[in-house]
């Protein structure tokens, strides 16, 4: 039996086909071009992140931006004094520390904005056991992801190229501390948006091998 077209969402009036394309065509750009992003375009794509599914809808994400070449410095510097230290403890030698610093660092020196996405439990329902409040903060992780994929798909749409990096996942302190945020506010990742600078390659394994029918 085929779908009654008429129940679809009138607001919908991209062809399936077509969209089906766009995100297929979505890929993590590392390199950008030495351009800045109109505010316009930027406050589209934040606007956009915000419509993203949330648990309970309490919209547990925060977004700071970073749009000057000095907060995007201390940035990066921070999180390679953090990965510098954790390589060396790992054991890995200075030259590969060195290498690996210096294509972060690049990353994110070279976007012209890093949006620091971070979640707050400030409005998420309180337990007064670990299990379900774990589950609860589970739950707020999942909906930052998920606003974090909108803001991703919204910047492929403006033409512009992005890249998820955790990094801030392994020192949120120091990123707390050097962005001065709020004590709330836990960093869970940095988006690096520009124009893209590169044609990326990488696809997806098959459908088939990601997939389980029951």
């Amino acid at each position: 039996m085929q779908p009654d077209r008429q129940n679809l969402n009138p607001a919908i009036s991209l062809p399936a086909d077509a969209l089906h394309r766009f995100l297929r065509g979505r890929r993590s750009i590392r390199r950008f071009q030495p351009c800045s992003i109109p505010s316009g375009v930027l406050m589209r794509v934040l606007e956009s992140a915000m419509w993203a599914p949330s648990a309970h809808n309490r919209q547990p994400w925060r977004f700071v931006i970073l749009n000057t070449a000095e907060s995007k410095r201390q940035l990066a510097e921070t999180m390679a004094a953090q990965l510098a230290a954790d390589l060396r403890a790992d054991g890995v030698d200075e030259d590969t520390i060195a290498r690996d610093i210096a294509r972060s660092r690049e990353r994110l020196v070279s976007a012209a904005v890093l949006v620091v996405v971070c979640l707050t439990m400030k409005d998420m329902d309180r337990y007064p056991d670990a299990r379900r409040q774990a589950c609860e903060h589970v739950m707020a992780v999942q909906s930052v992801a998920m606003a974090g994929q909108n803001l991703l798909l919204a910047a492929h749409a403006e033409g512009l190229g992005g890249v998820w990096m955790c990094a801030p996942l392994f020192c949120p302190e120091a990123v707390r501390t050097v962005l001065d945020l709020p004590p709330d506010y836990e960093p869970q990742g940095v988006i690096a948006l520009g124009y893209p600078a590169e044609q990326p390659s990488k696809g997806r394994e098959p459908l088939e091998t990601r997939v389980i029918f029951r």
